[in-house]
């Protein structure tokens, strides 16, 4: 069960299974001051009577508790036969639980029952509390039970555990040794003990992660070799003096800069660049593979869908002009005689730029001599799918950028892209308004419909999304097929058009692009319009039922206008009953159009593991407790820490740093292989 239900097999796992809080169990209260918002009370009495009521699921055991004072019911609906076979009338207990009233008298449900005689409460001012799932409950395994696990093995550990962390290092950070961390990670006698024991198993955690990444990362960099493209040279010129739409950002200049150093360095360039929607990153892109095109090589951008990389063939195709540059386009509905002609123009070098799909990274795509990969959209696609592109050329590896629109905290960046050096595009190209963003409620819908309207009557367009959700797609397809109806009854002097994932990809695409056209005014679509469709004219992003995204979501759907010159504006449309965080995360959004303040904030209320594209890729770790919305300063400690420890001994051949090489050799057998992401 434990293994199933908590992946705890070995006694190593269960050690490092930490409580989720510790309860002083010092105080007992009366039943006469118990109140319903207490977390918890812990009474001292008898059970007077006891007795089954309900049957079948709702069966449950009903105990009639007192402690003299007042009256509380004790309520199980698992083990009802044991208890009632365990349990003893008019003898004395503590009980501990979690108080709701019920039928005028306070419930406790599934509280902690024990022999008053054998509590010893003087000691149990930092009783451990440790989570279990459902099936452990019903199963009779509780929080209790696992305390009563790691107590046992706390006293079988007679001697200290291994150290894991070189002695300068400890004195350097005043951390405390590992025996009494991971001890107080479970039996605090003090809260500082409890502090001082988390702050070290943090760091722990993190640094080992830290030294793992840069450790590959550096060794990564002398062993792979990248083609040197110091020339800048006639496309790139050109294309500078005569085709560029407007002057580039100070962040762009800087970014290009960045890249050119690493193109030229002799090492393979392993990059990402973050940016916000219409930051200018395809423009940068565009620019390094003319650089990549001037010193001899090919290059390649892939796109996670066929719309994307259609756009950015038209887009690209239109900033060249007349440039001698041939861009072509490799997707799966490219075939017959084209497509042969595509690959053909690979393998002798005629074509210079190749944008595609996954079609891309097929065996039969053979280049002449692929200088220069960009990934868009990088966490569309899996790791292996974009190691599969280093391969295709087979002396040197192809220098990498990797491109996003979705901004990762600097603490989540340096832990999960560890080894790409990052870049962030940080101002918007001039003439950019920022997108006005604004929360209303659907029991006032003429409004949104009046706002909708004039922006329609200026000649704008307008975007109406809604969520599709797993669990619940049956009733979240009907949602958007209901609402292109009645957005029909309510604009019939429009033509509207609908987009959702269980088309077929020819009908998504044709509804695409009467928008893209101008021929439909109102989009009624899912999130597959998260990613790059551009449309300078939609001036408006209606997102109903707003409270079913996350913050990173909604930023993404968000930058889908305000890509023209023109103002435009976000409509967050929500129920009037909505929780705290909920509340939270619409008013970041009305407050700021900052990506990266609204990752911090999403990674604060949402977790690691929920953000944008973290899950696809996997986290290639497990944290037991650090967390990396909230330990970003250890995080930095850890990452210093380790970069200054293999500046001294990069191989870590020195006898005081044996230790670091033992512990990452026993956790070495379940980590991924950091040199293989990109």
């Amino acid at each position: 069960m434990l293994q199933k239900e908590l992946g705890l097999s070995t006694w190593e796992d269960l050690l490092l299974y930490f409580p989720y809080r510790h309860i002083d169990r010092t105080r007992l209260y009366r039943t006469t001051e118990i109140l319903p918002e207490m977390p918890y009370v812990q009474l001292r009495g008898q059970f007077v009577s006891m007795e089954t009521v309900g049957a079948g699921r709702k069966k449950r055991l009903v105990a009639h508790f007192t402690d003299g004072y007042g009256w509380v019911d004790c309520v199980w609906f698992n083990g009802a036969s044991y208890l009632l076979k365990t349990l003893k009338l008019h003898h004395d207990y503590i009980i501990f639980g979690k108080p709701t009233p019920f039928n005028g008298r306070p419930n406790l449900t599934h509280p902690d029952v024990d022999e008053a005689q054998d509590m010893m409460l003087s000691r149990m001012a930092m009783q451990p509390h440790y989570s279990v799932t459902e099936r452990m409950r019903k199963a009779g395994l509780s929080s209790r039970s696992i305390e009563h696990f790691t107590g046992t093995l706390m006293q079988r550990l007679q001697t200290p555990l291994p150290e894991t962390l070189p002695d300068y290092l400890m004195q350097r950070l005043g951390l405390i040794g590992r025996d009494s961390a991971l001890r107080w990670m479970h039996y605090p006698e003090t809260a500082r003990q409890l502090s001082d024991a988390t702050y070290r198993m943090k760091f722990e955690e993190l640094f080992f992660i830290q030294l793992s990444i840069l450790r590959y990362s550096r060794d990564r960099q002398k062993r792979v070799h990248g083609l040197r493209c110091p020339k800048v040279g006639e496309m790139f010129h050109r294309f500078y003096r005569e085709r560029l739409p407007f002057e580039l950002t100070g962040a762009q200049k800087r970014v290009i800069r960045e890249m050119h150093a690493d193109m030229a360095s002799g090492r393979q360039m392993n990059r990402l660049v973050q940016g916000d929607v219409g930051s200018g990153k395809t423009m940068v892109a565009l620019m390094m593979m003319l650089l990549a095109v001037d010193n001899g090589y090919q290059a390649c951008l892939m796109a996670p869908t066929e719309i994307l990389a259609e756009q950015h063939l038209a887009t690209l195709t239109q900033q060249l002009g007349d440039l001698p540059v041939r861009v072509e386009l490799l997707t799966g509905t490219v075939k017959g005689k084209r497509r042969k002609a595509v690959l053909e123009g690979l393998e002798s070098g005629d074509v210079h730029i190749l944008i595609g799909t996954h079609a891309v990274i097929e065996d039969n795509v053979r280049f002449r001599n692929l200088g220069l990969v960009v990934i868009d959209e990088q966490h569309r696609f899996g790791v292996a799918q974009r190691a599969r592109l280093w391969d295709k050329n087979e002396q040197v590896a192809p220098h990498v950028m990797v491109m996003t629109a979705t901004p990762i905290p600097r603490t989540l960046a340096m832990t999960l892209y560890g080894d790409l050096d990052v870049s962030v595009i940080d101002e918007l190209p001039p003439g950019r308004k920022p997108i006005t963003t604004k929360h209303f409620y659907d029991e006032r819908p003429e409004l949104l419909y009046e706002g909708m309207n004039a922006e329609i009557r200026k000649g704008h367009q307008c975007y109406v999304v809604y969520p599709l959700v797993k669990e619940s797609e049956k009733m979240d397809l009907k949602n958007v097929q209901e609402g292109y109806r009645h957005l029909q009854e309510v604009f019939p002097q429009y033509r509207l058009s609908m987009v959702h994932g269980q088309m077929k990809p020819a009908e998504k695409d044709a509804e695409m692009q009467k928008f893209v056209r101008g021929e439909t005014q109102i989009l009624v679509a899912t999130t597959v319009i998260e990613v790059g469709v551009n449309v300078p004219n939609a001036s408006v992003m209606v997102i109903q039922e707003a409270q079913r995204f996350g913050l990173s979501q909604l930023h993404q759907l968000r930058g889908r206008v305000g890509r023209g010159a023109e103002q435009s504006y976000c409509l967050l449309v929500t129920g009037y009953e909505l929780s705290s965080d909920t509340r939270k995360r619409i008013q970041i959004m009305c407050d700021t159009t900052n990506g990266f303040e609204i990752a911090e904030a999403d990674l604060k209320l949402r977790g690691p593991g929920d953000l944008e594209g973290t899950q696809q890729s996997g986290m290639a770790f497990d944290l037991h407790v650090a967390n990396l919305a909230r330990d970003g300063q250890i995080v930095q400690q850890a990452r210093d820490m380790a970069s200054w420890i293999l500046d001294e001994d990069p191989l870590l051949e020195r006898q005081e740093n044996q230790v670091l090489v033992e512990r990452m050799r026993q956790t070495r057998g379940d980590r991924i292989d950091w040199s293989n992401i990109s």
